[in-house]
């Protein structure tokens, strides 16, 4: 045998071995459904977008595993779908396809009988096909037990946890059902449960939540529960849209953090304003919020002085972001609040200054390791003035 006929047949059976290594997919709904008729099974189908990061990862780490493959090639007919193209958009209208990925089972009639939304690891992937092929497990044999009437508590648990995986509207009326069966929230259950489903303030599970911190820590750390309570209040102010009603932002903060309300729907109100635009508005409640709260963390005087050198021109207001700068130094001096105040000085043209601020700020620079060329830019036009 010839070399070039060798590299050949190894190029050959060396993409043939890959293949078969992995989830073989159909790329026409069409034959997969005739597929599924003929051979009786269910589809499997991948939906996903080109630009979708999770879509990639589980191409990538999940479906071409051996295992992976050997279990969805013989229980399935597997279909990777690009829900943006071909047949792709139509088949997104008629399965509700909103997020990305969405891993559907279709039965040979077209009907989907399981789903879920997200990424999947090889271990849940395995899991998830066990679970399409058990009725007693399916998302559409669920939902026509809840149809037909069963509020059955451990039923209701598992057909809220699969709306909830596969992106169905309406798990969280199916959560509070729940939990009315339940006499008592506190055990890991319920916690659990409750700190994955909860979706807005307006929740009881939201009220359960604040008002029983303690109990959650026995199952998140700290940082996360907090991440999880500031996320619920910010995304609940966004749902307000772009001129929410501030007697409403009031309200929410109130509510998850009763102590510091006003300083945090406060903060809130400078982020509103700045992305707006609303330099006056702006402005006059940075500088409020920094003397009625005393602020004296040097990131986050620095951080509004910094907003104060991009968008403001009152030379009263400026000399006020100064003041912030020099404190947010006398707290934690470095290379960023050195490099504010020199901007500062250089909006205010005072050149002496600004040099002393950006030399030291140059100097701090070279001390920690950070990038001078922002300041050195901006020594440059100090020189000019």
């Amino acid at each position: 045998m010839n070399f070039r006929l060798t590299i050949i047949l190894l190029l050959i059976f060396g993409a043939f071995s890959l293949s078969a290594n992995g989830i073989e997919f159909e790329k026409s709904f069409e034959k997969a459904m005739a597929r599924a008729a003929k051979e009786n099974k269910i589809i499997f189908m991948d939906a996903y977008t080109t630009w979708c990061g999770p879509c990639k990862m589980m191409d990538k780490k999940v479906f071409n595993q051996k295992e992976v493959g050997e279990y969805f090639n013989e229980n399935f007919i597997p279909l990777k779908m690009d829900m943006e193209k071909g047949e792709g958009p139509a088949l997104a209208k008629k399965y509700y396809v909103f997020a990305y990925p969405t891993l559907l089972f279709i039965d040979r009639f077209g009907k989907v009988i399981h789903r879920v939304a997200g990424f999947r690891n090889q271990e849940q992937m395995l899991a998830l096909g066990k679970e399409a092929l058990d009725p007693s497990k399916q998302s559409g044999s669920l939902a026509d037990r809840y149809e037909a009437g069963d509020r059955d508590p451990k039923f209701l648990l598992d057909y809220a946890v699969s709306m909830y995986d596969s992106r169905t509207a309406g798990y969280q009326d199916v959560t509070h059902e729940f939990l009315k069966t339940q006499d008592d929230w506190n055990n890991e259950i319920n916690l659990k449960l409750i700190f994955k489903m909860t979706e807005n303030v307006d929740s009881p599970m939201f009220d359960y939540m604040i008002n029983n911190q303690d109990q959650f820590l026995e199952y998140v750390d700290q940082n996360r529960l907090k991440g999880r309570i500031d996320n619920l209040i910010y995304s609940s102010i966004y749902s307000l849209g772009e001129e929410p009603d501030f007697k409403r932002v009031d309200e929410i903060f109130a509510k998850a953090y009763p102590e510091r309300a006003e300083e945090m729907a406060t903060k809130y109100k400078i982020r509103h304003y700045a992305e707006k635009g609303d330099v006056n508005a702006f402005s006059n409640t940075a500088a409020t919020y920094i003397k009625k709260f005393k602020v004296k963390d040097w990131e986050e005087l620095n951080e509004i002085s910094w907003n104060f050198y991009e968008s403001v021109d009152d030379r009263k207001m400026l000399k006020k972001a100064v003041k912030w700068t020099k404190c947010s130094i006398k707290h934690d001096a470095n290379y960023y609040n050195h490099d504010t105040l020199a901007s500062l000085y250089y909006k205010l043209n005072n050149k002496k200054k600004a040099l002393k601020a950006a030399n030291k700020a140059l100097a701090f620079a070279k001390k920690e390791g950070e990038d001078p060329s922002t300041t050195e830019n901006l020594l440059k036009e100090i020189q000019k003035l």
